[in-house]
């Protein structure tokens, strides 16, 4: 880690992951700081990467996208070319929430919220018509039981 992290910047980073919404003056008062130094603070760890973006979550069910697939892909493709391919057809599909690729059996991993089964169909359809794969499980999440992108800050 190129940035020290300490106690102070702990609790702010724990309050911003839990509402970035705050007003400084909110999370000043409950890291025991002043609005100044906490904003210095905020935006050096902005400037050091730690804090990548603000943004809102939106609930997908309430919204209407009900069905959330993990899906399981398999190639025997492992050229640059088929890779920069397979990442386009990724980064163009906003479906996919989050692309993994892995150590093991199967190659890649996708995250993809849709609202039903057959927008899934669709998905695959356009996916395995722009890149070859070999083999594709998809897995129907039937409840998410947990959901954070809170990282432990204890553990630091």
């Amino acid at each position: 880690m190129s940035v020290r992290i300490d106690e102070i910047d702990k609790k702010i980073l724990a309050e911003l992951q839990r509402d970035a919404s705050q007003s400084l003056d909110e999370i000043a008062r409950k890291v025991g700081s002043s609005k100044t130094p906490v904003w210095n603070r905020i935006r050096k760890l902005r400037d050091a990467g730690v804090i990548k973006q603000q943004t809102v979550f939106l609930d997908a069910e309430t919204l209407g996208f009900e069905a959330c697939f993990f899906v399981l892909i398999r190639t025997s493709e492992h050229e640059a070319d088929w890779q920069a391919k397979f990442l386009k057809a990724l980064q163009d599909r906003p479906e996919v929430l989050e692309a993994h690729r892995l150590a093991g059996d199967i190659d890649y991993i996708l995250k993809v919220q849709v609202k039903n089964a057959r927008a899934y169909d669709v998905f695959y359809q356009v996916l395995i018509s722009e890149v070859k794969v070999h083999n594709v499980t998809a897995l129907l999440s039937m409840e998410q039981i947990k959901s954070t992108t809170m990282l432990p800050l204890d553990a630091l």
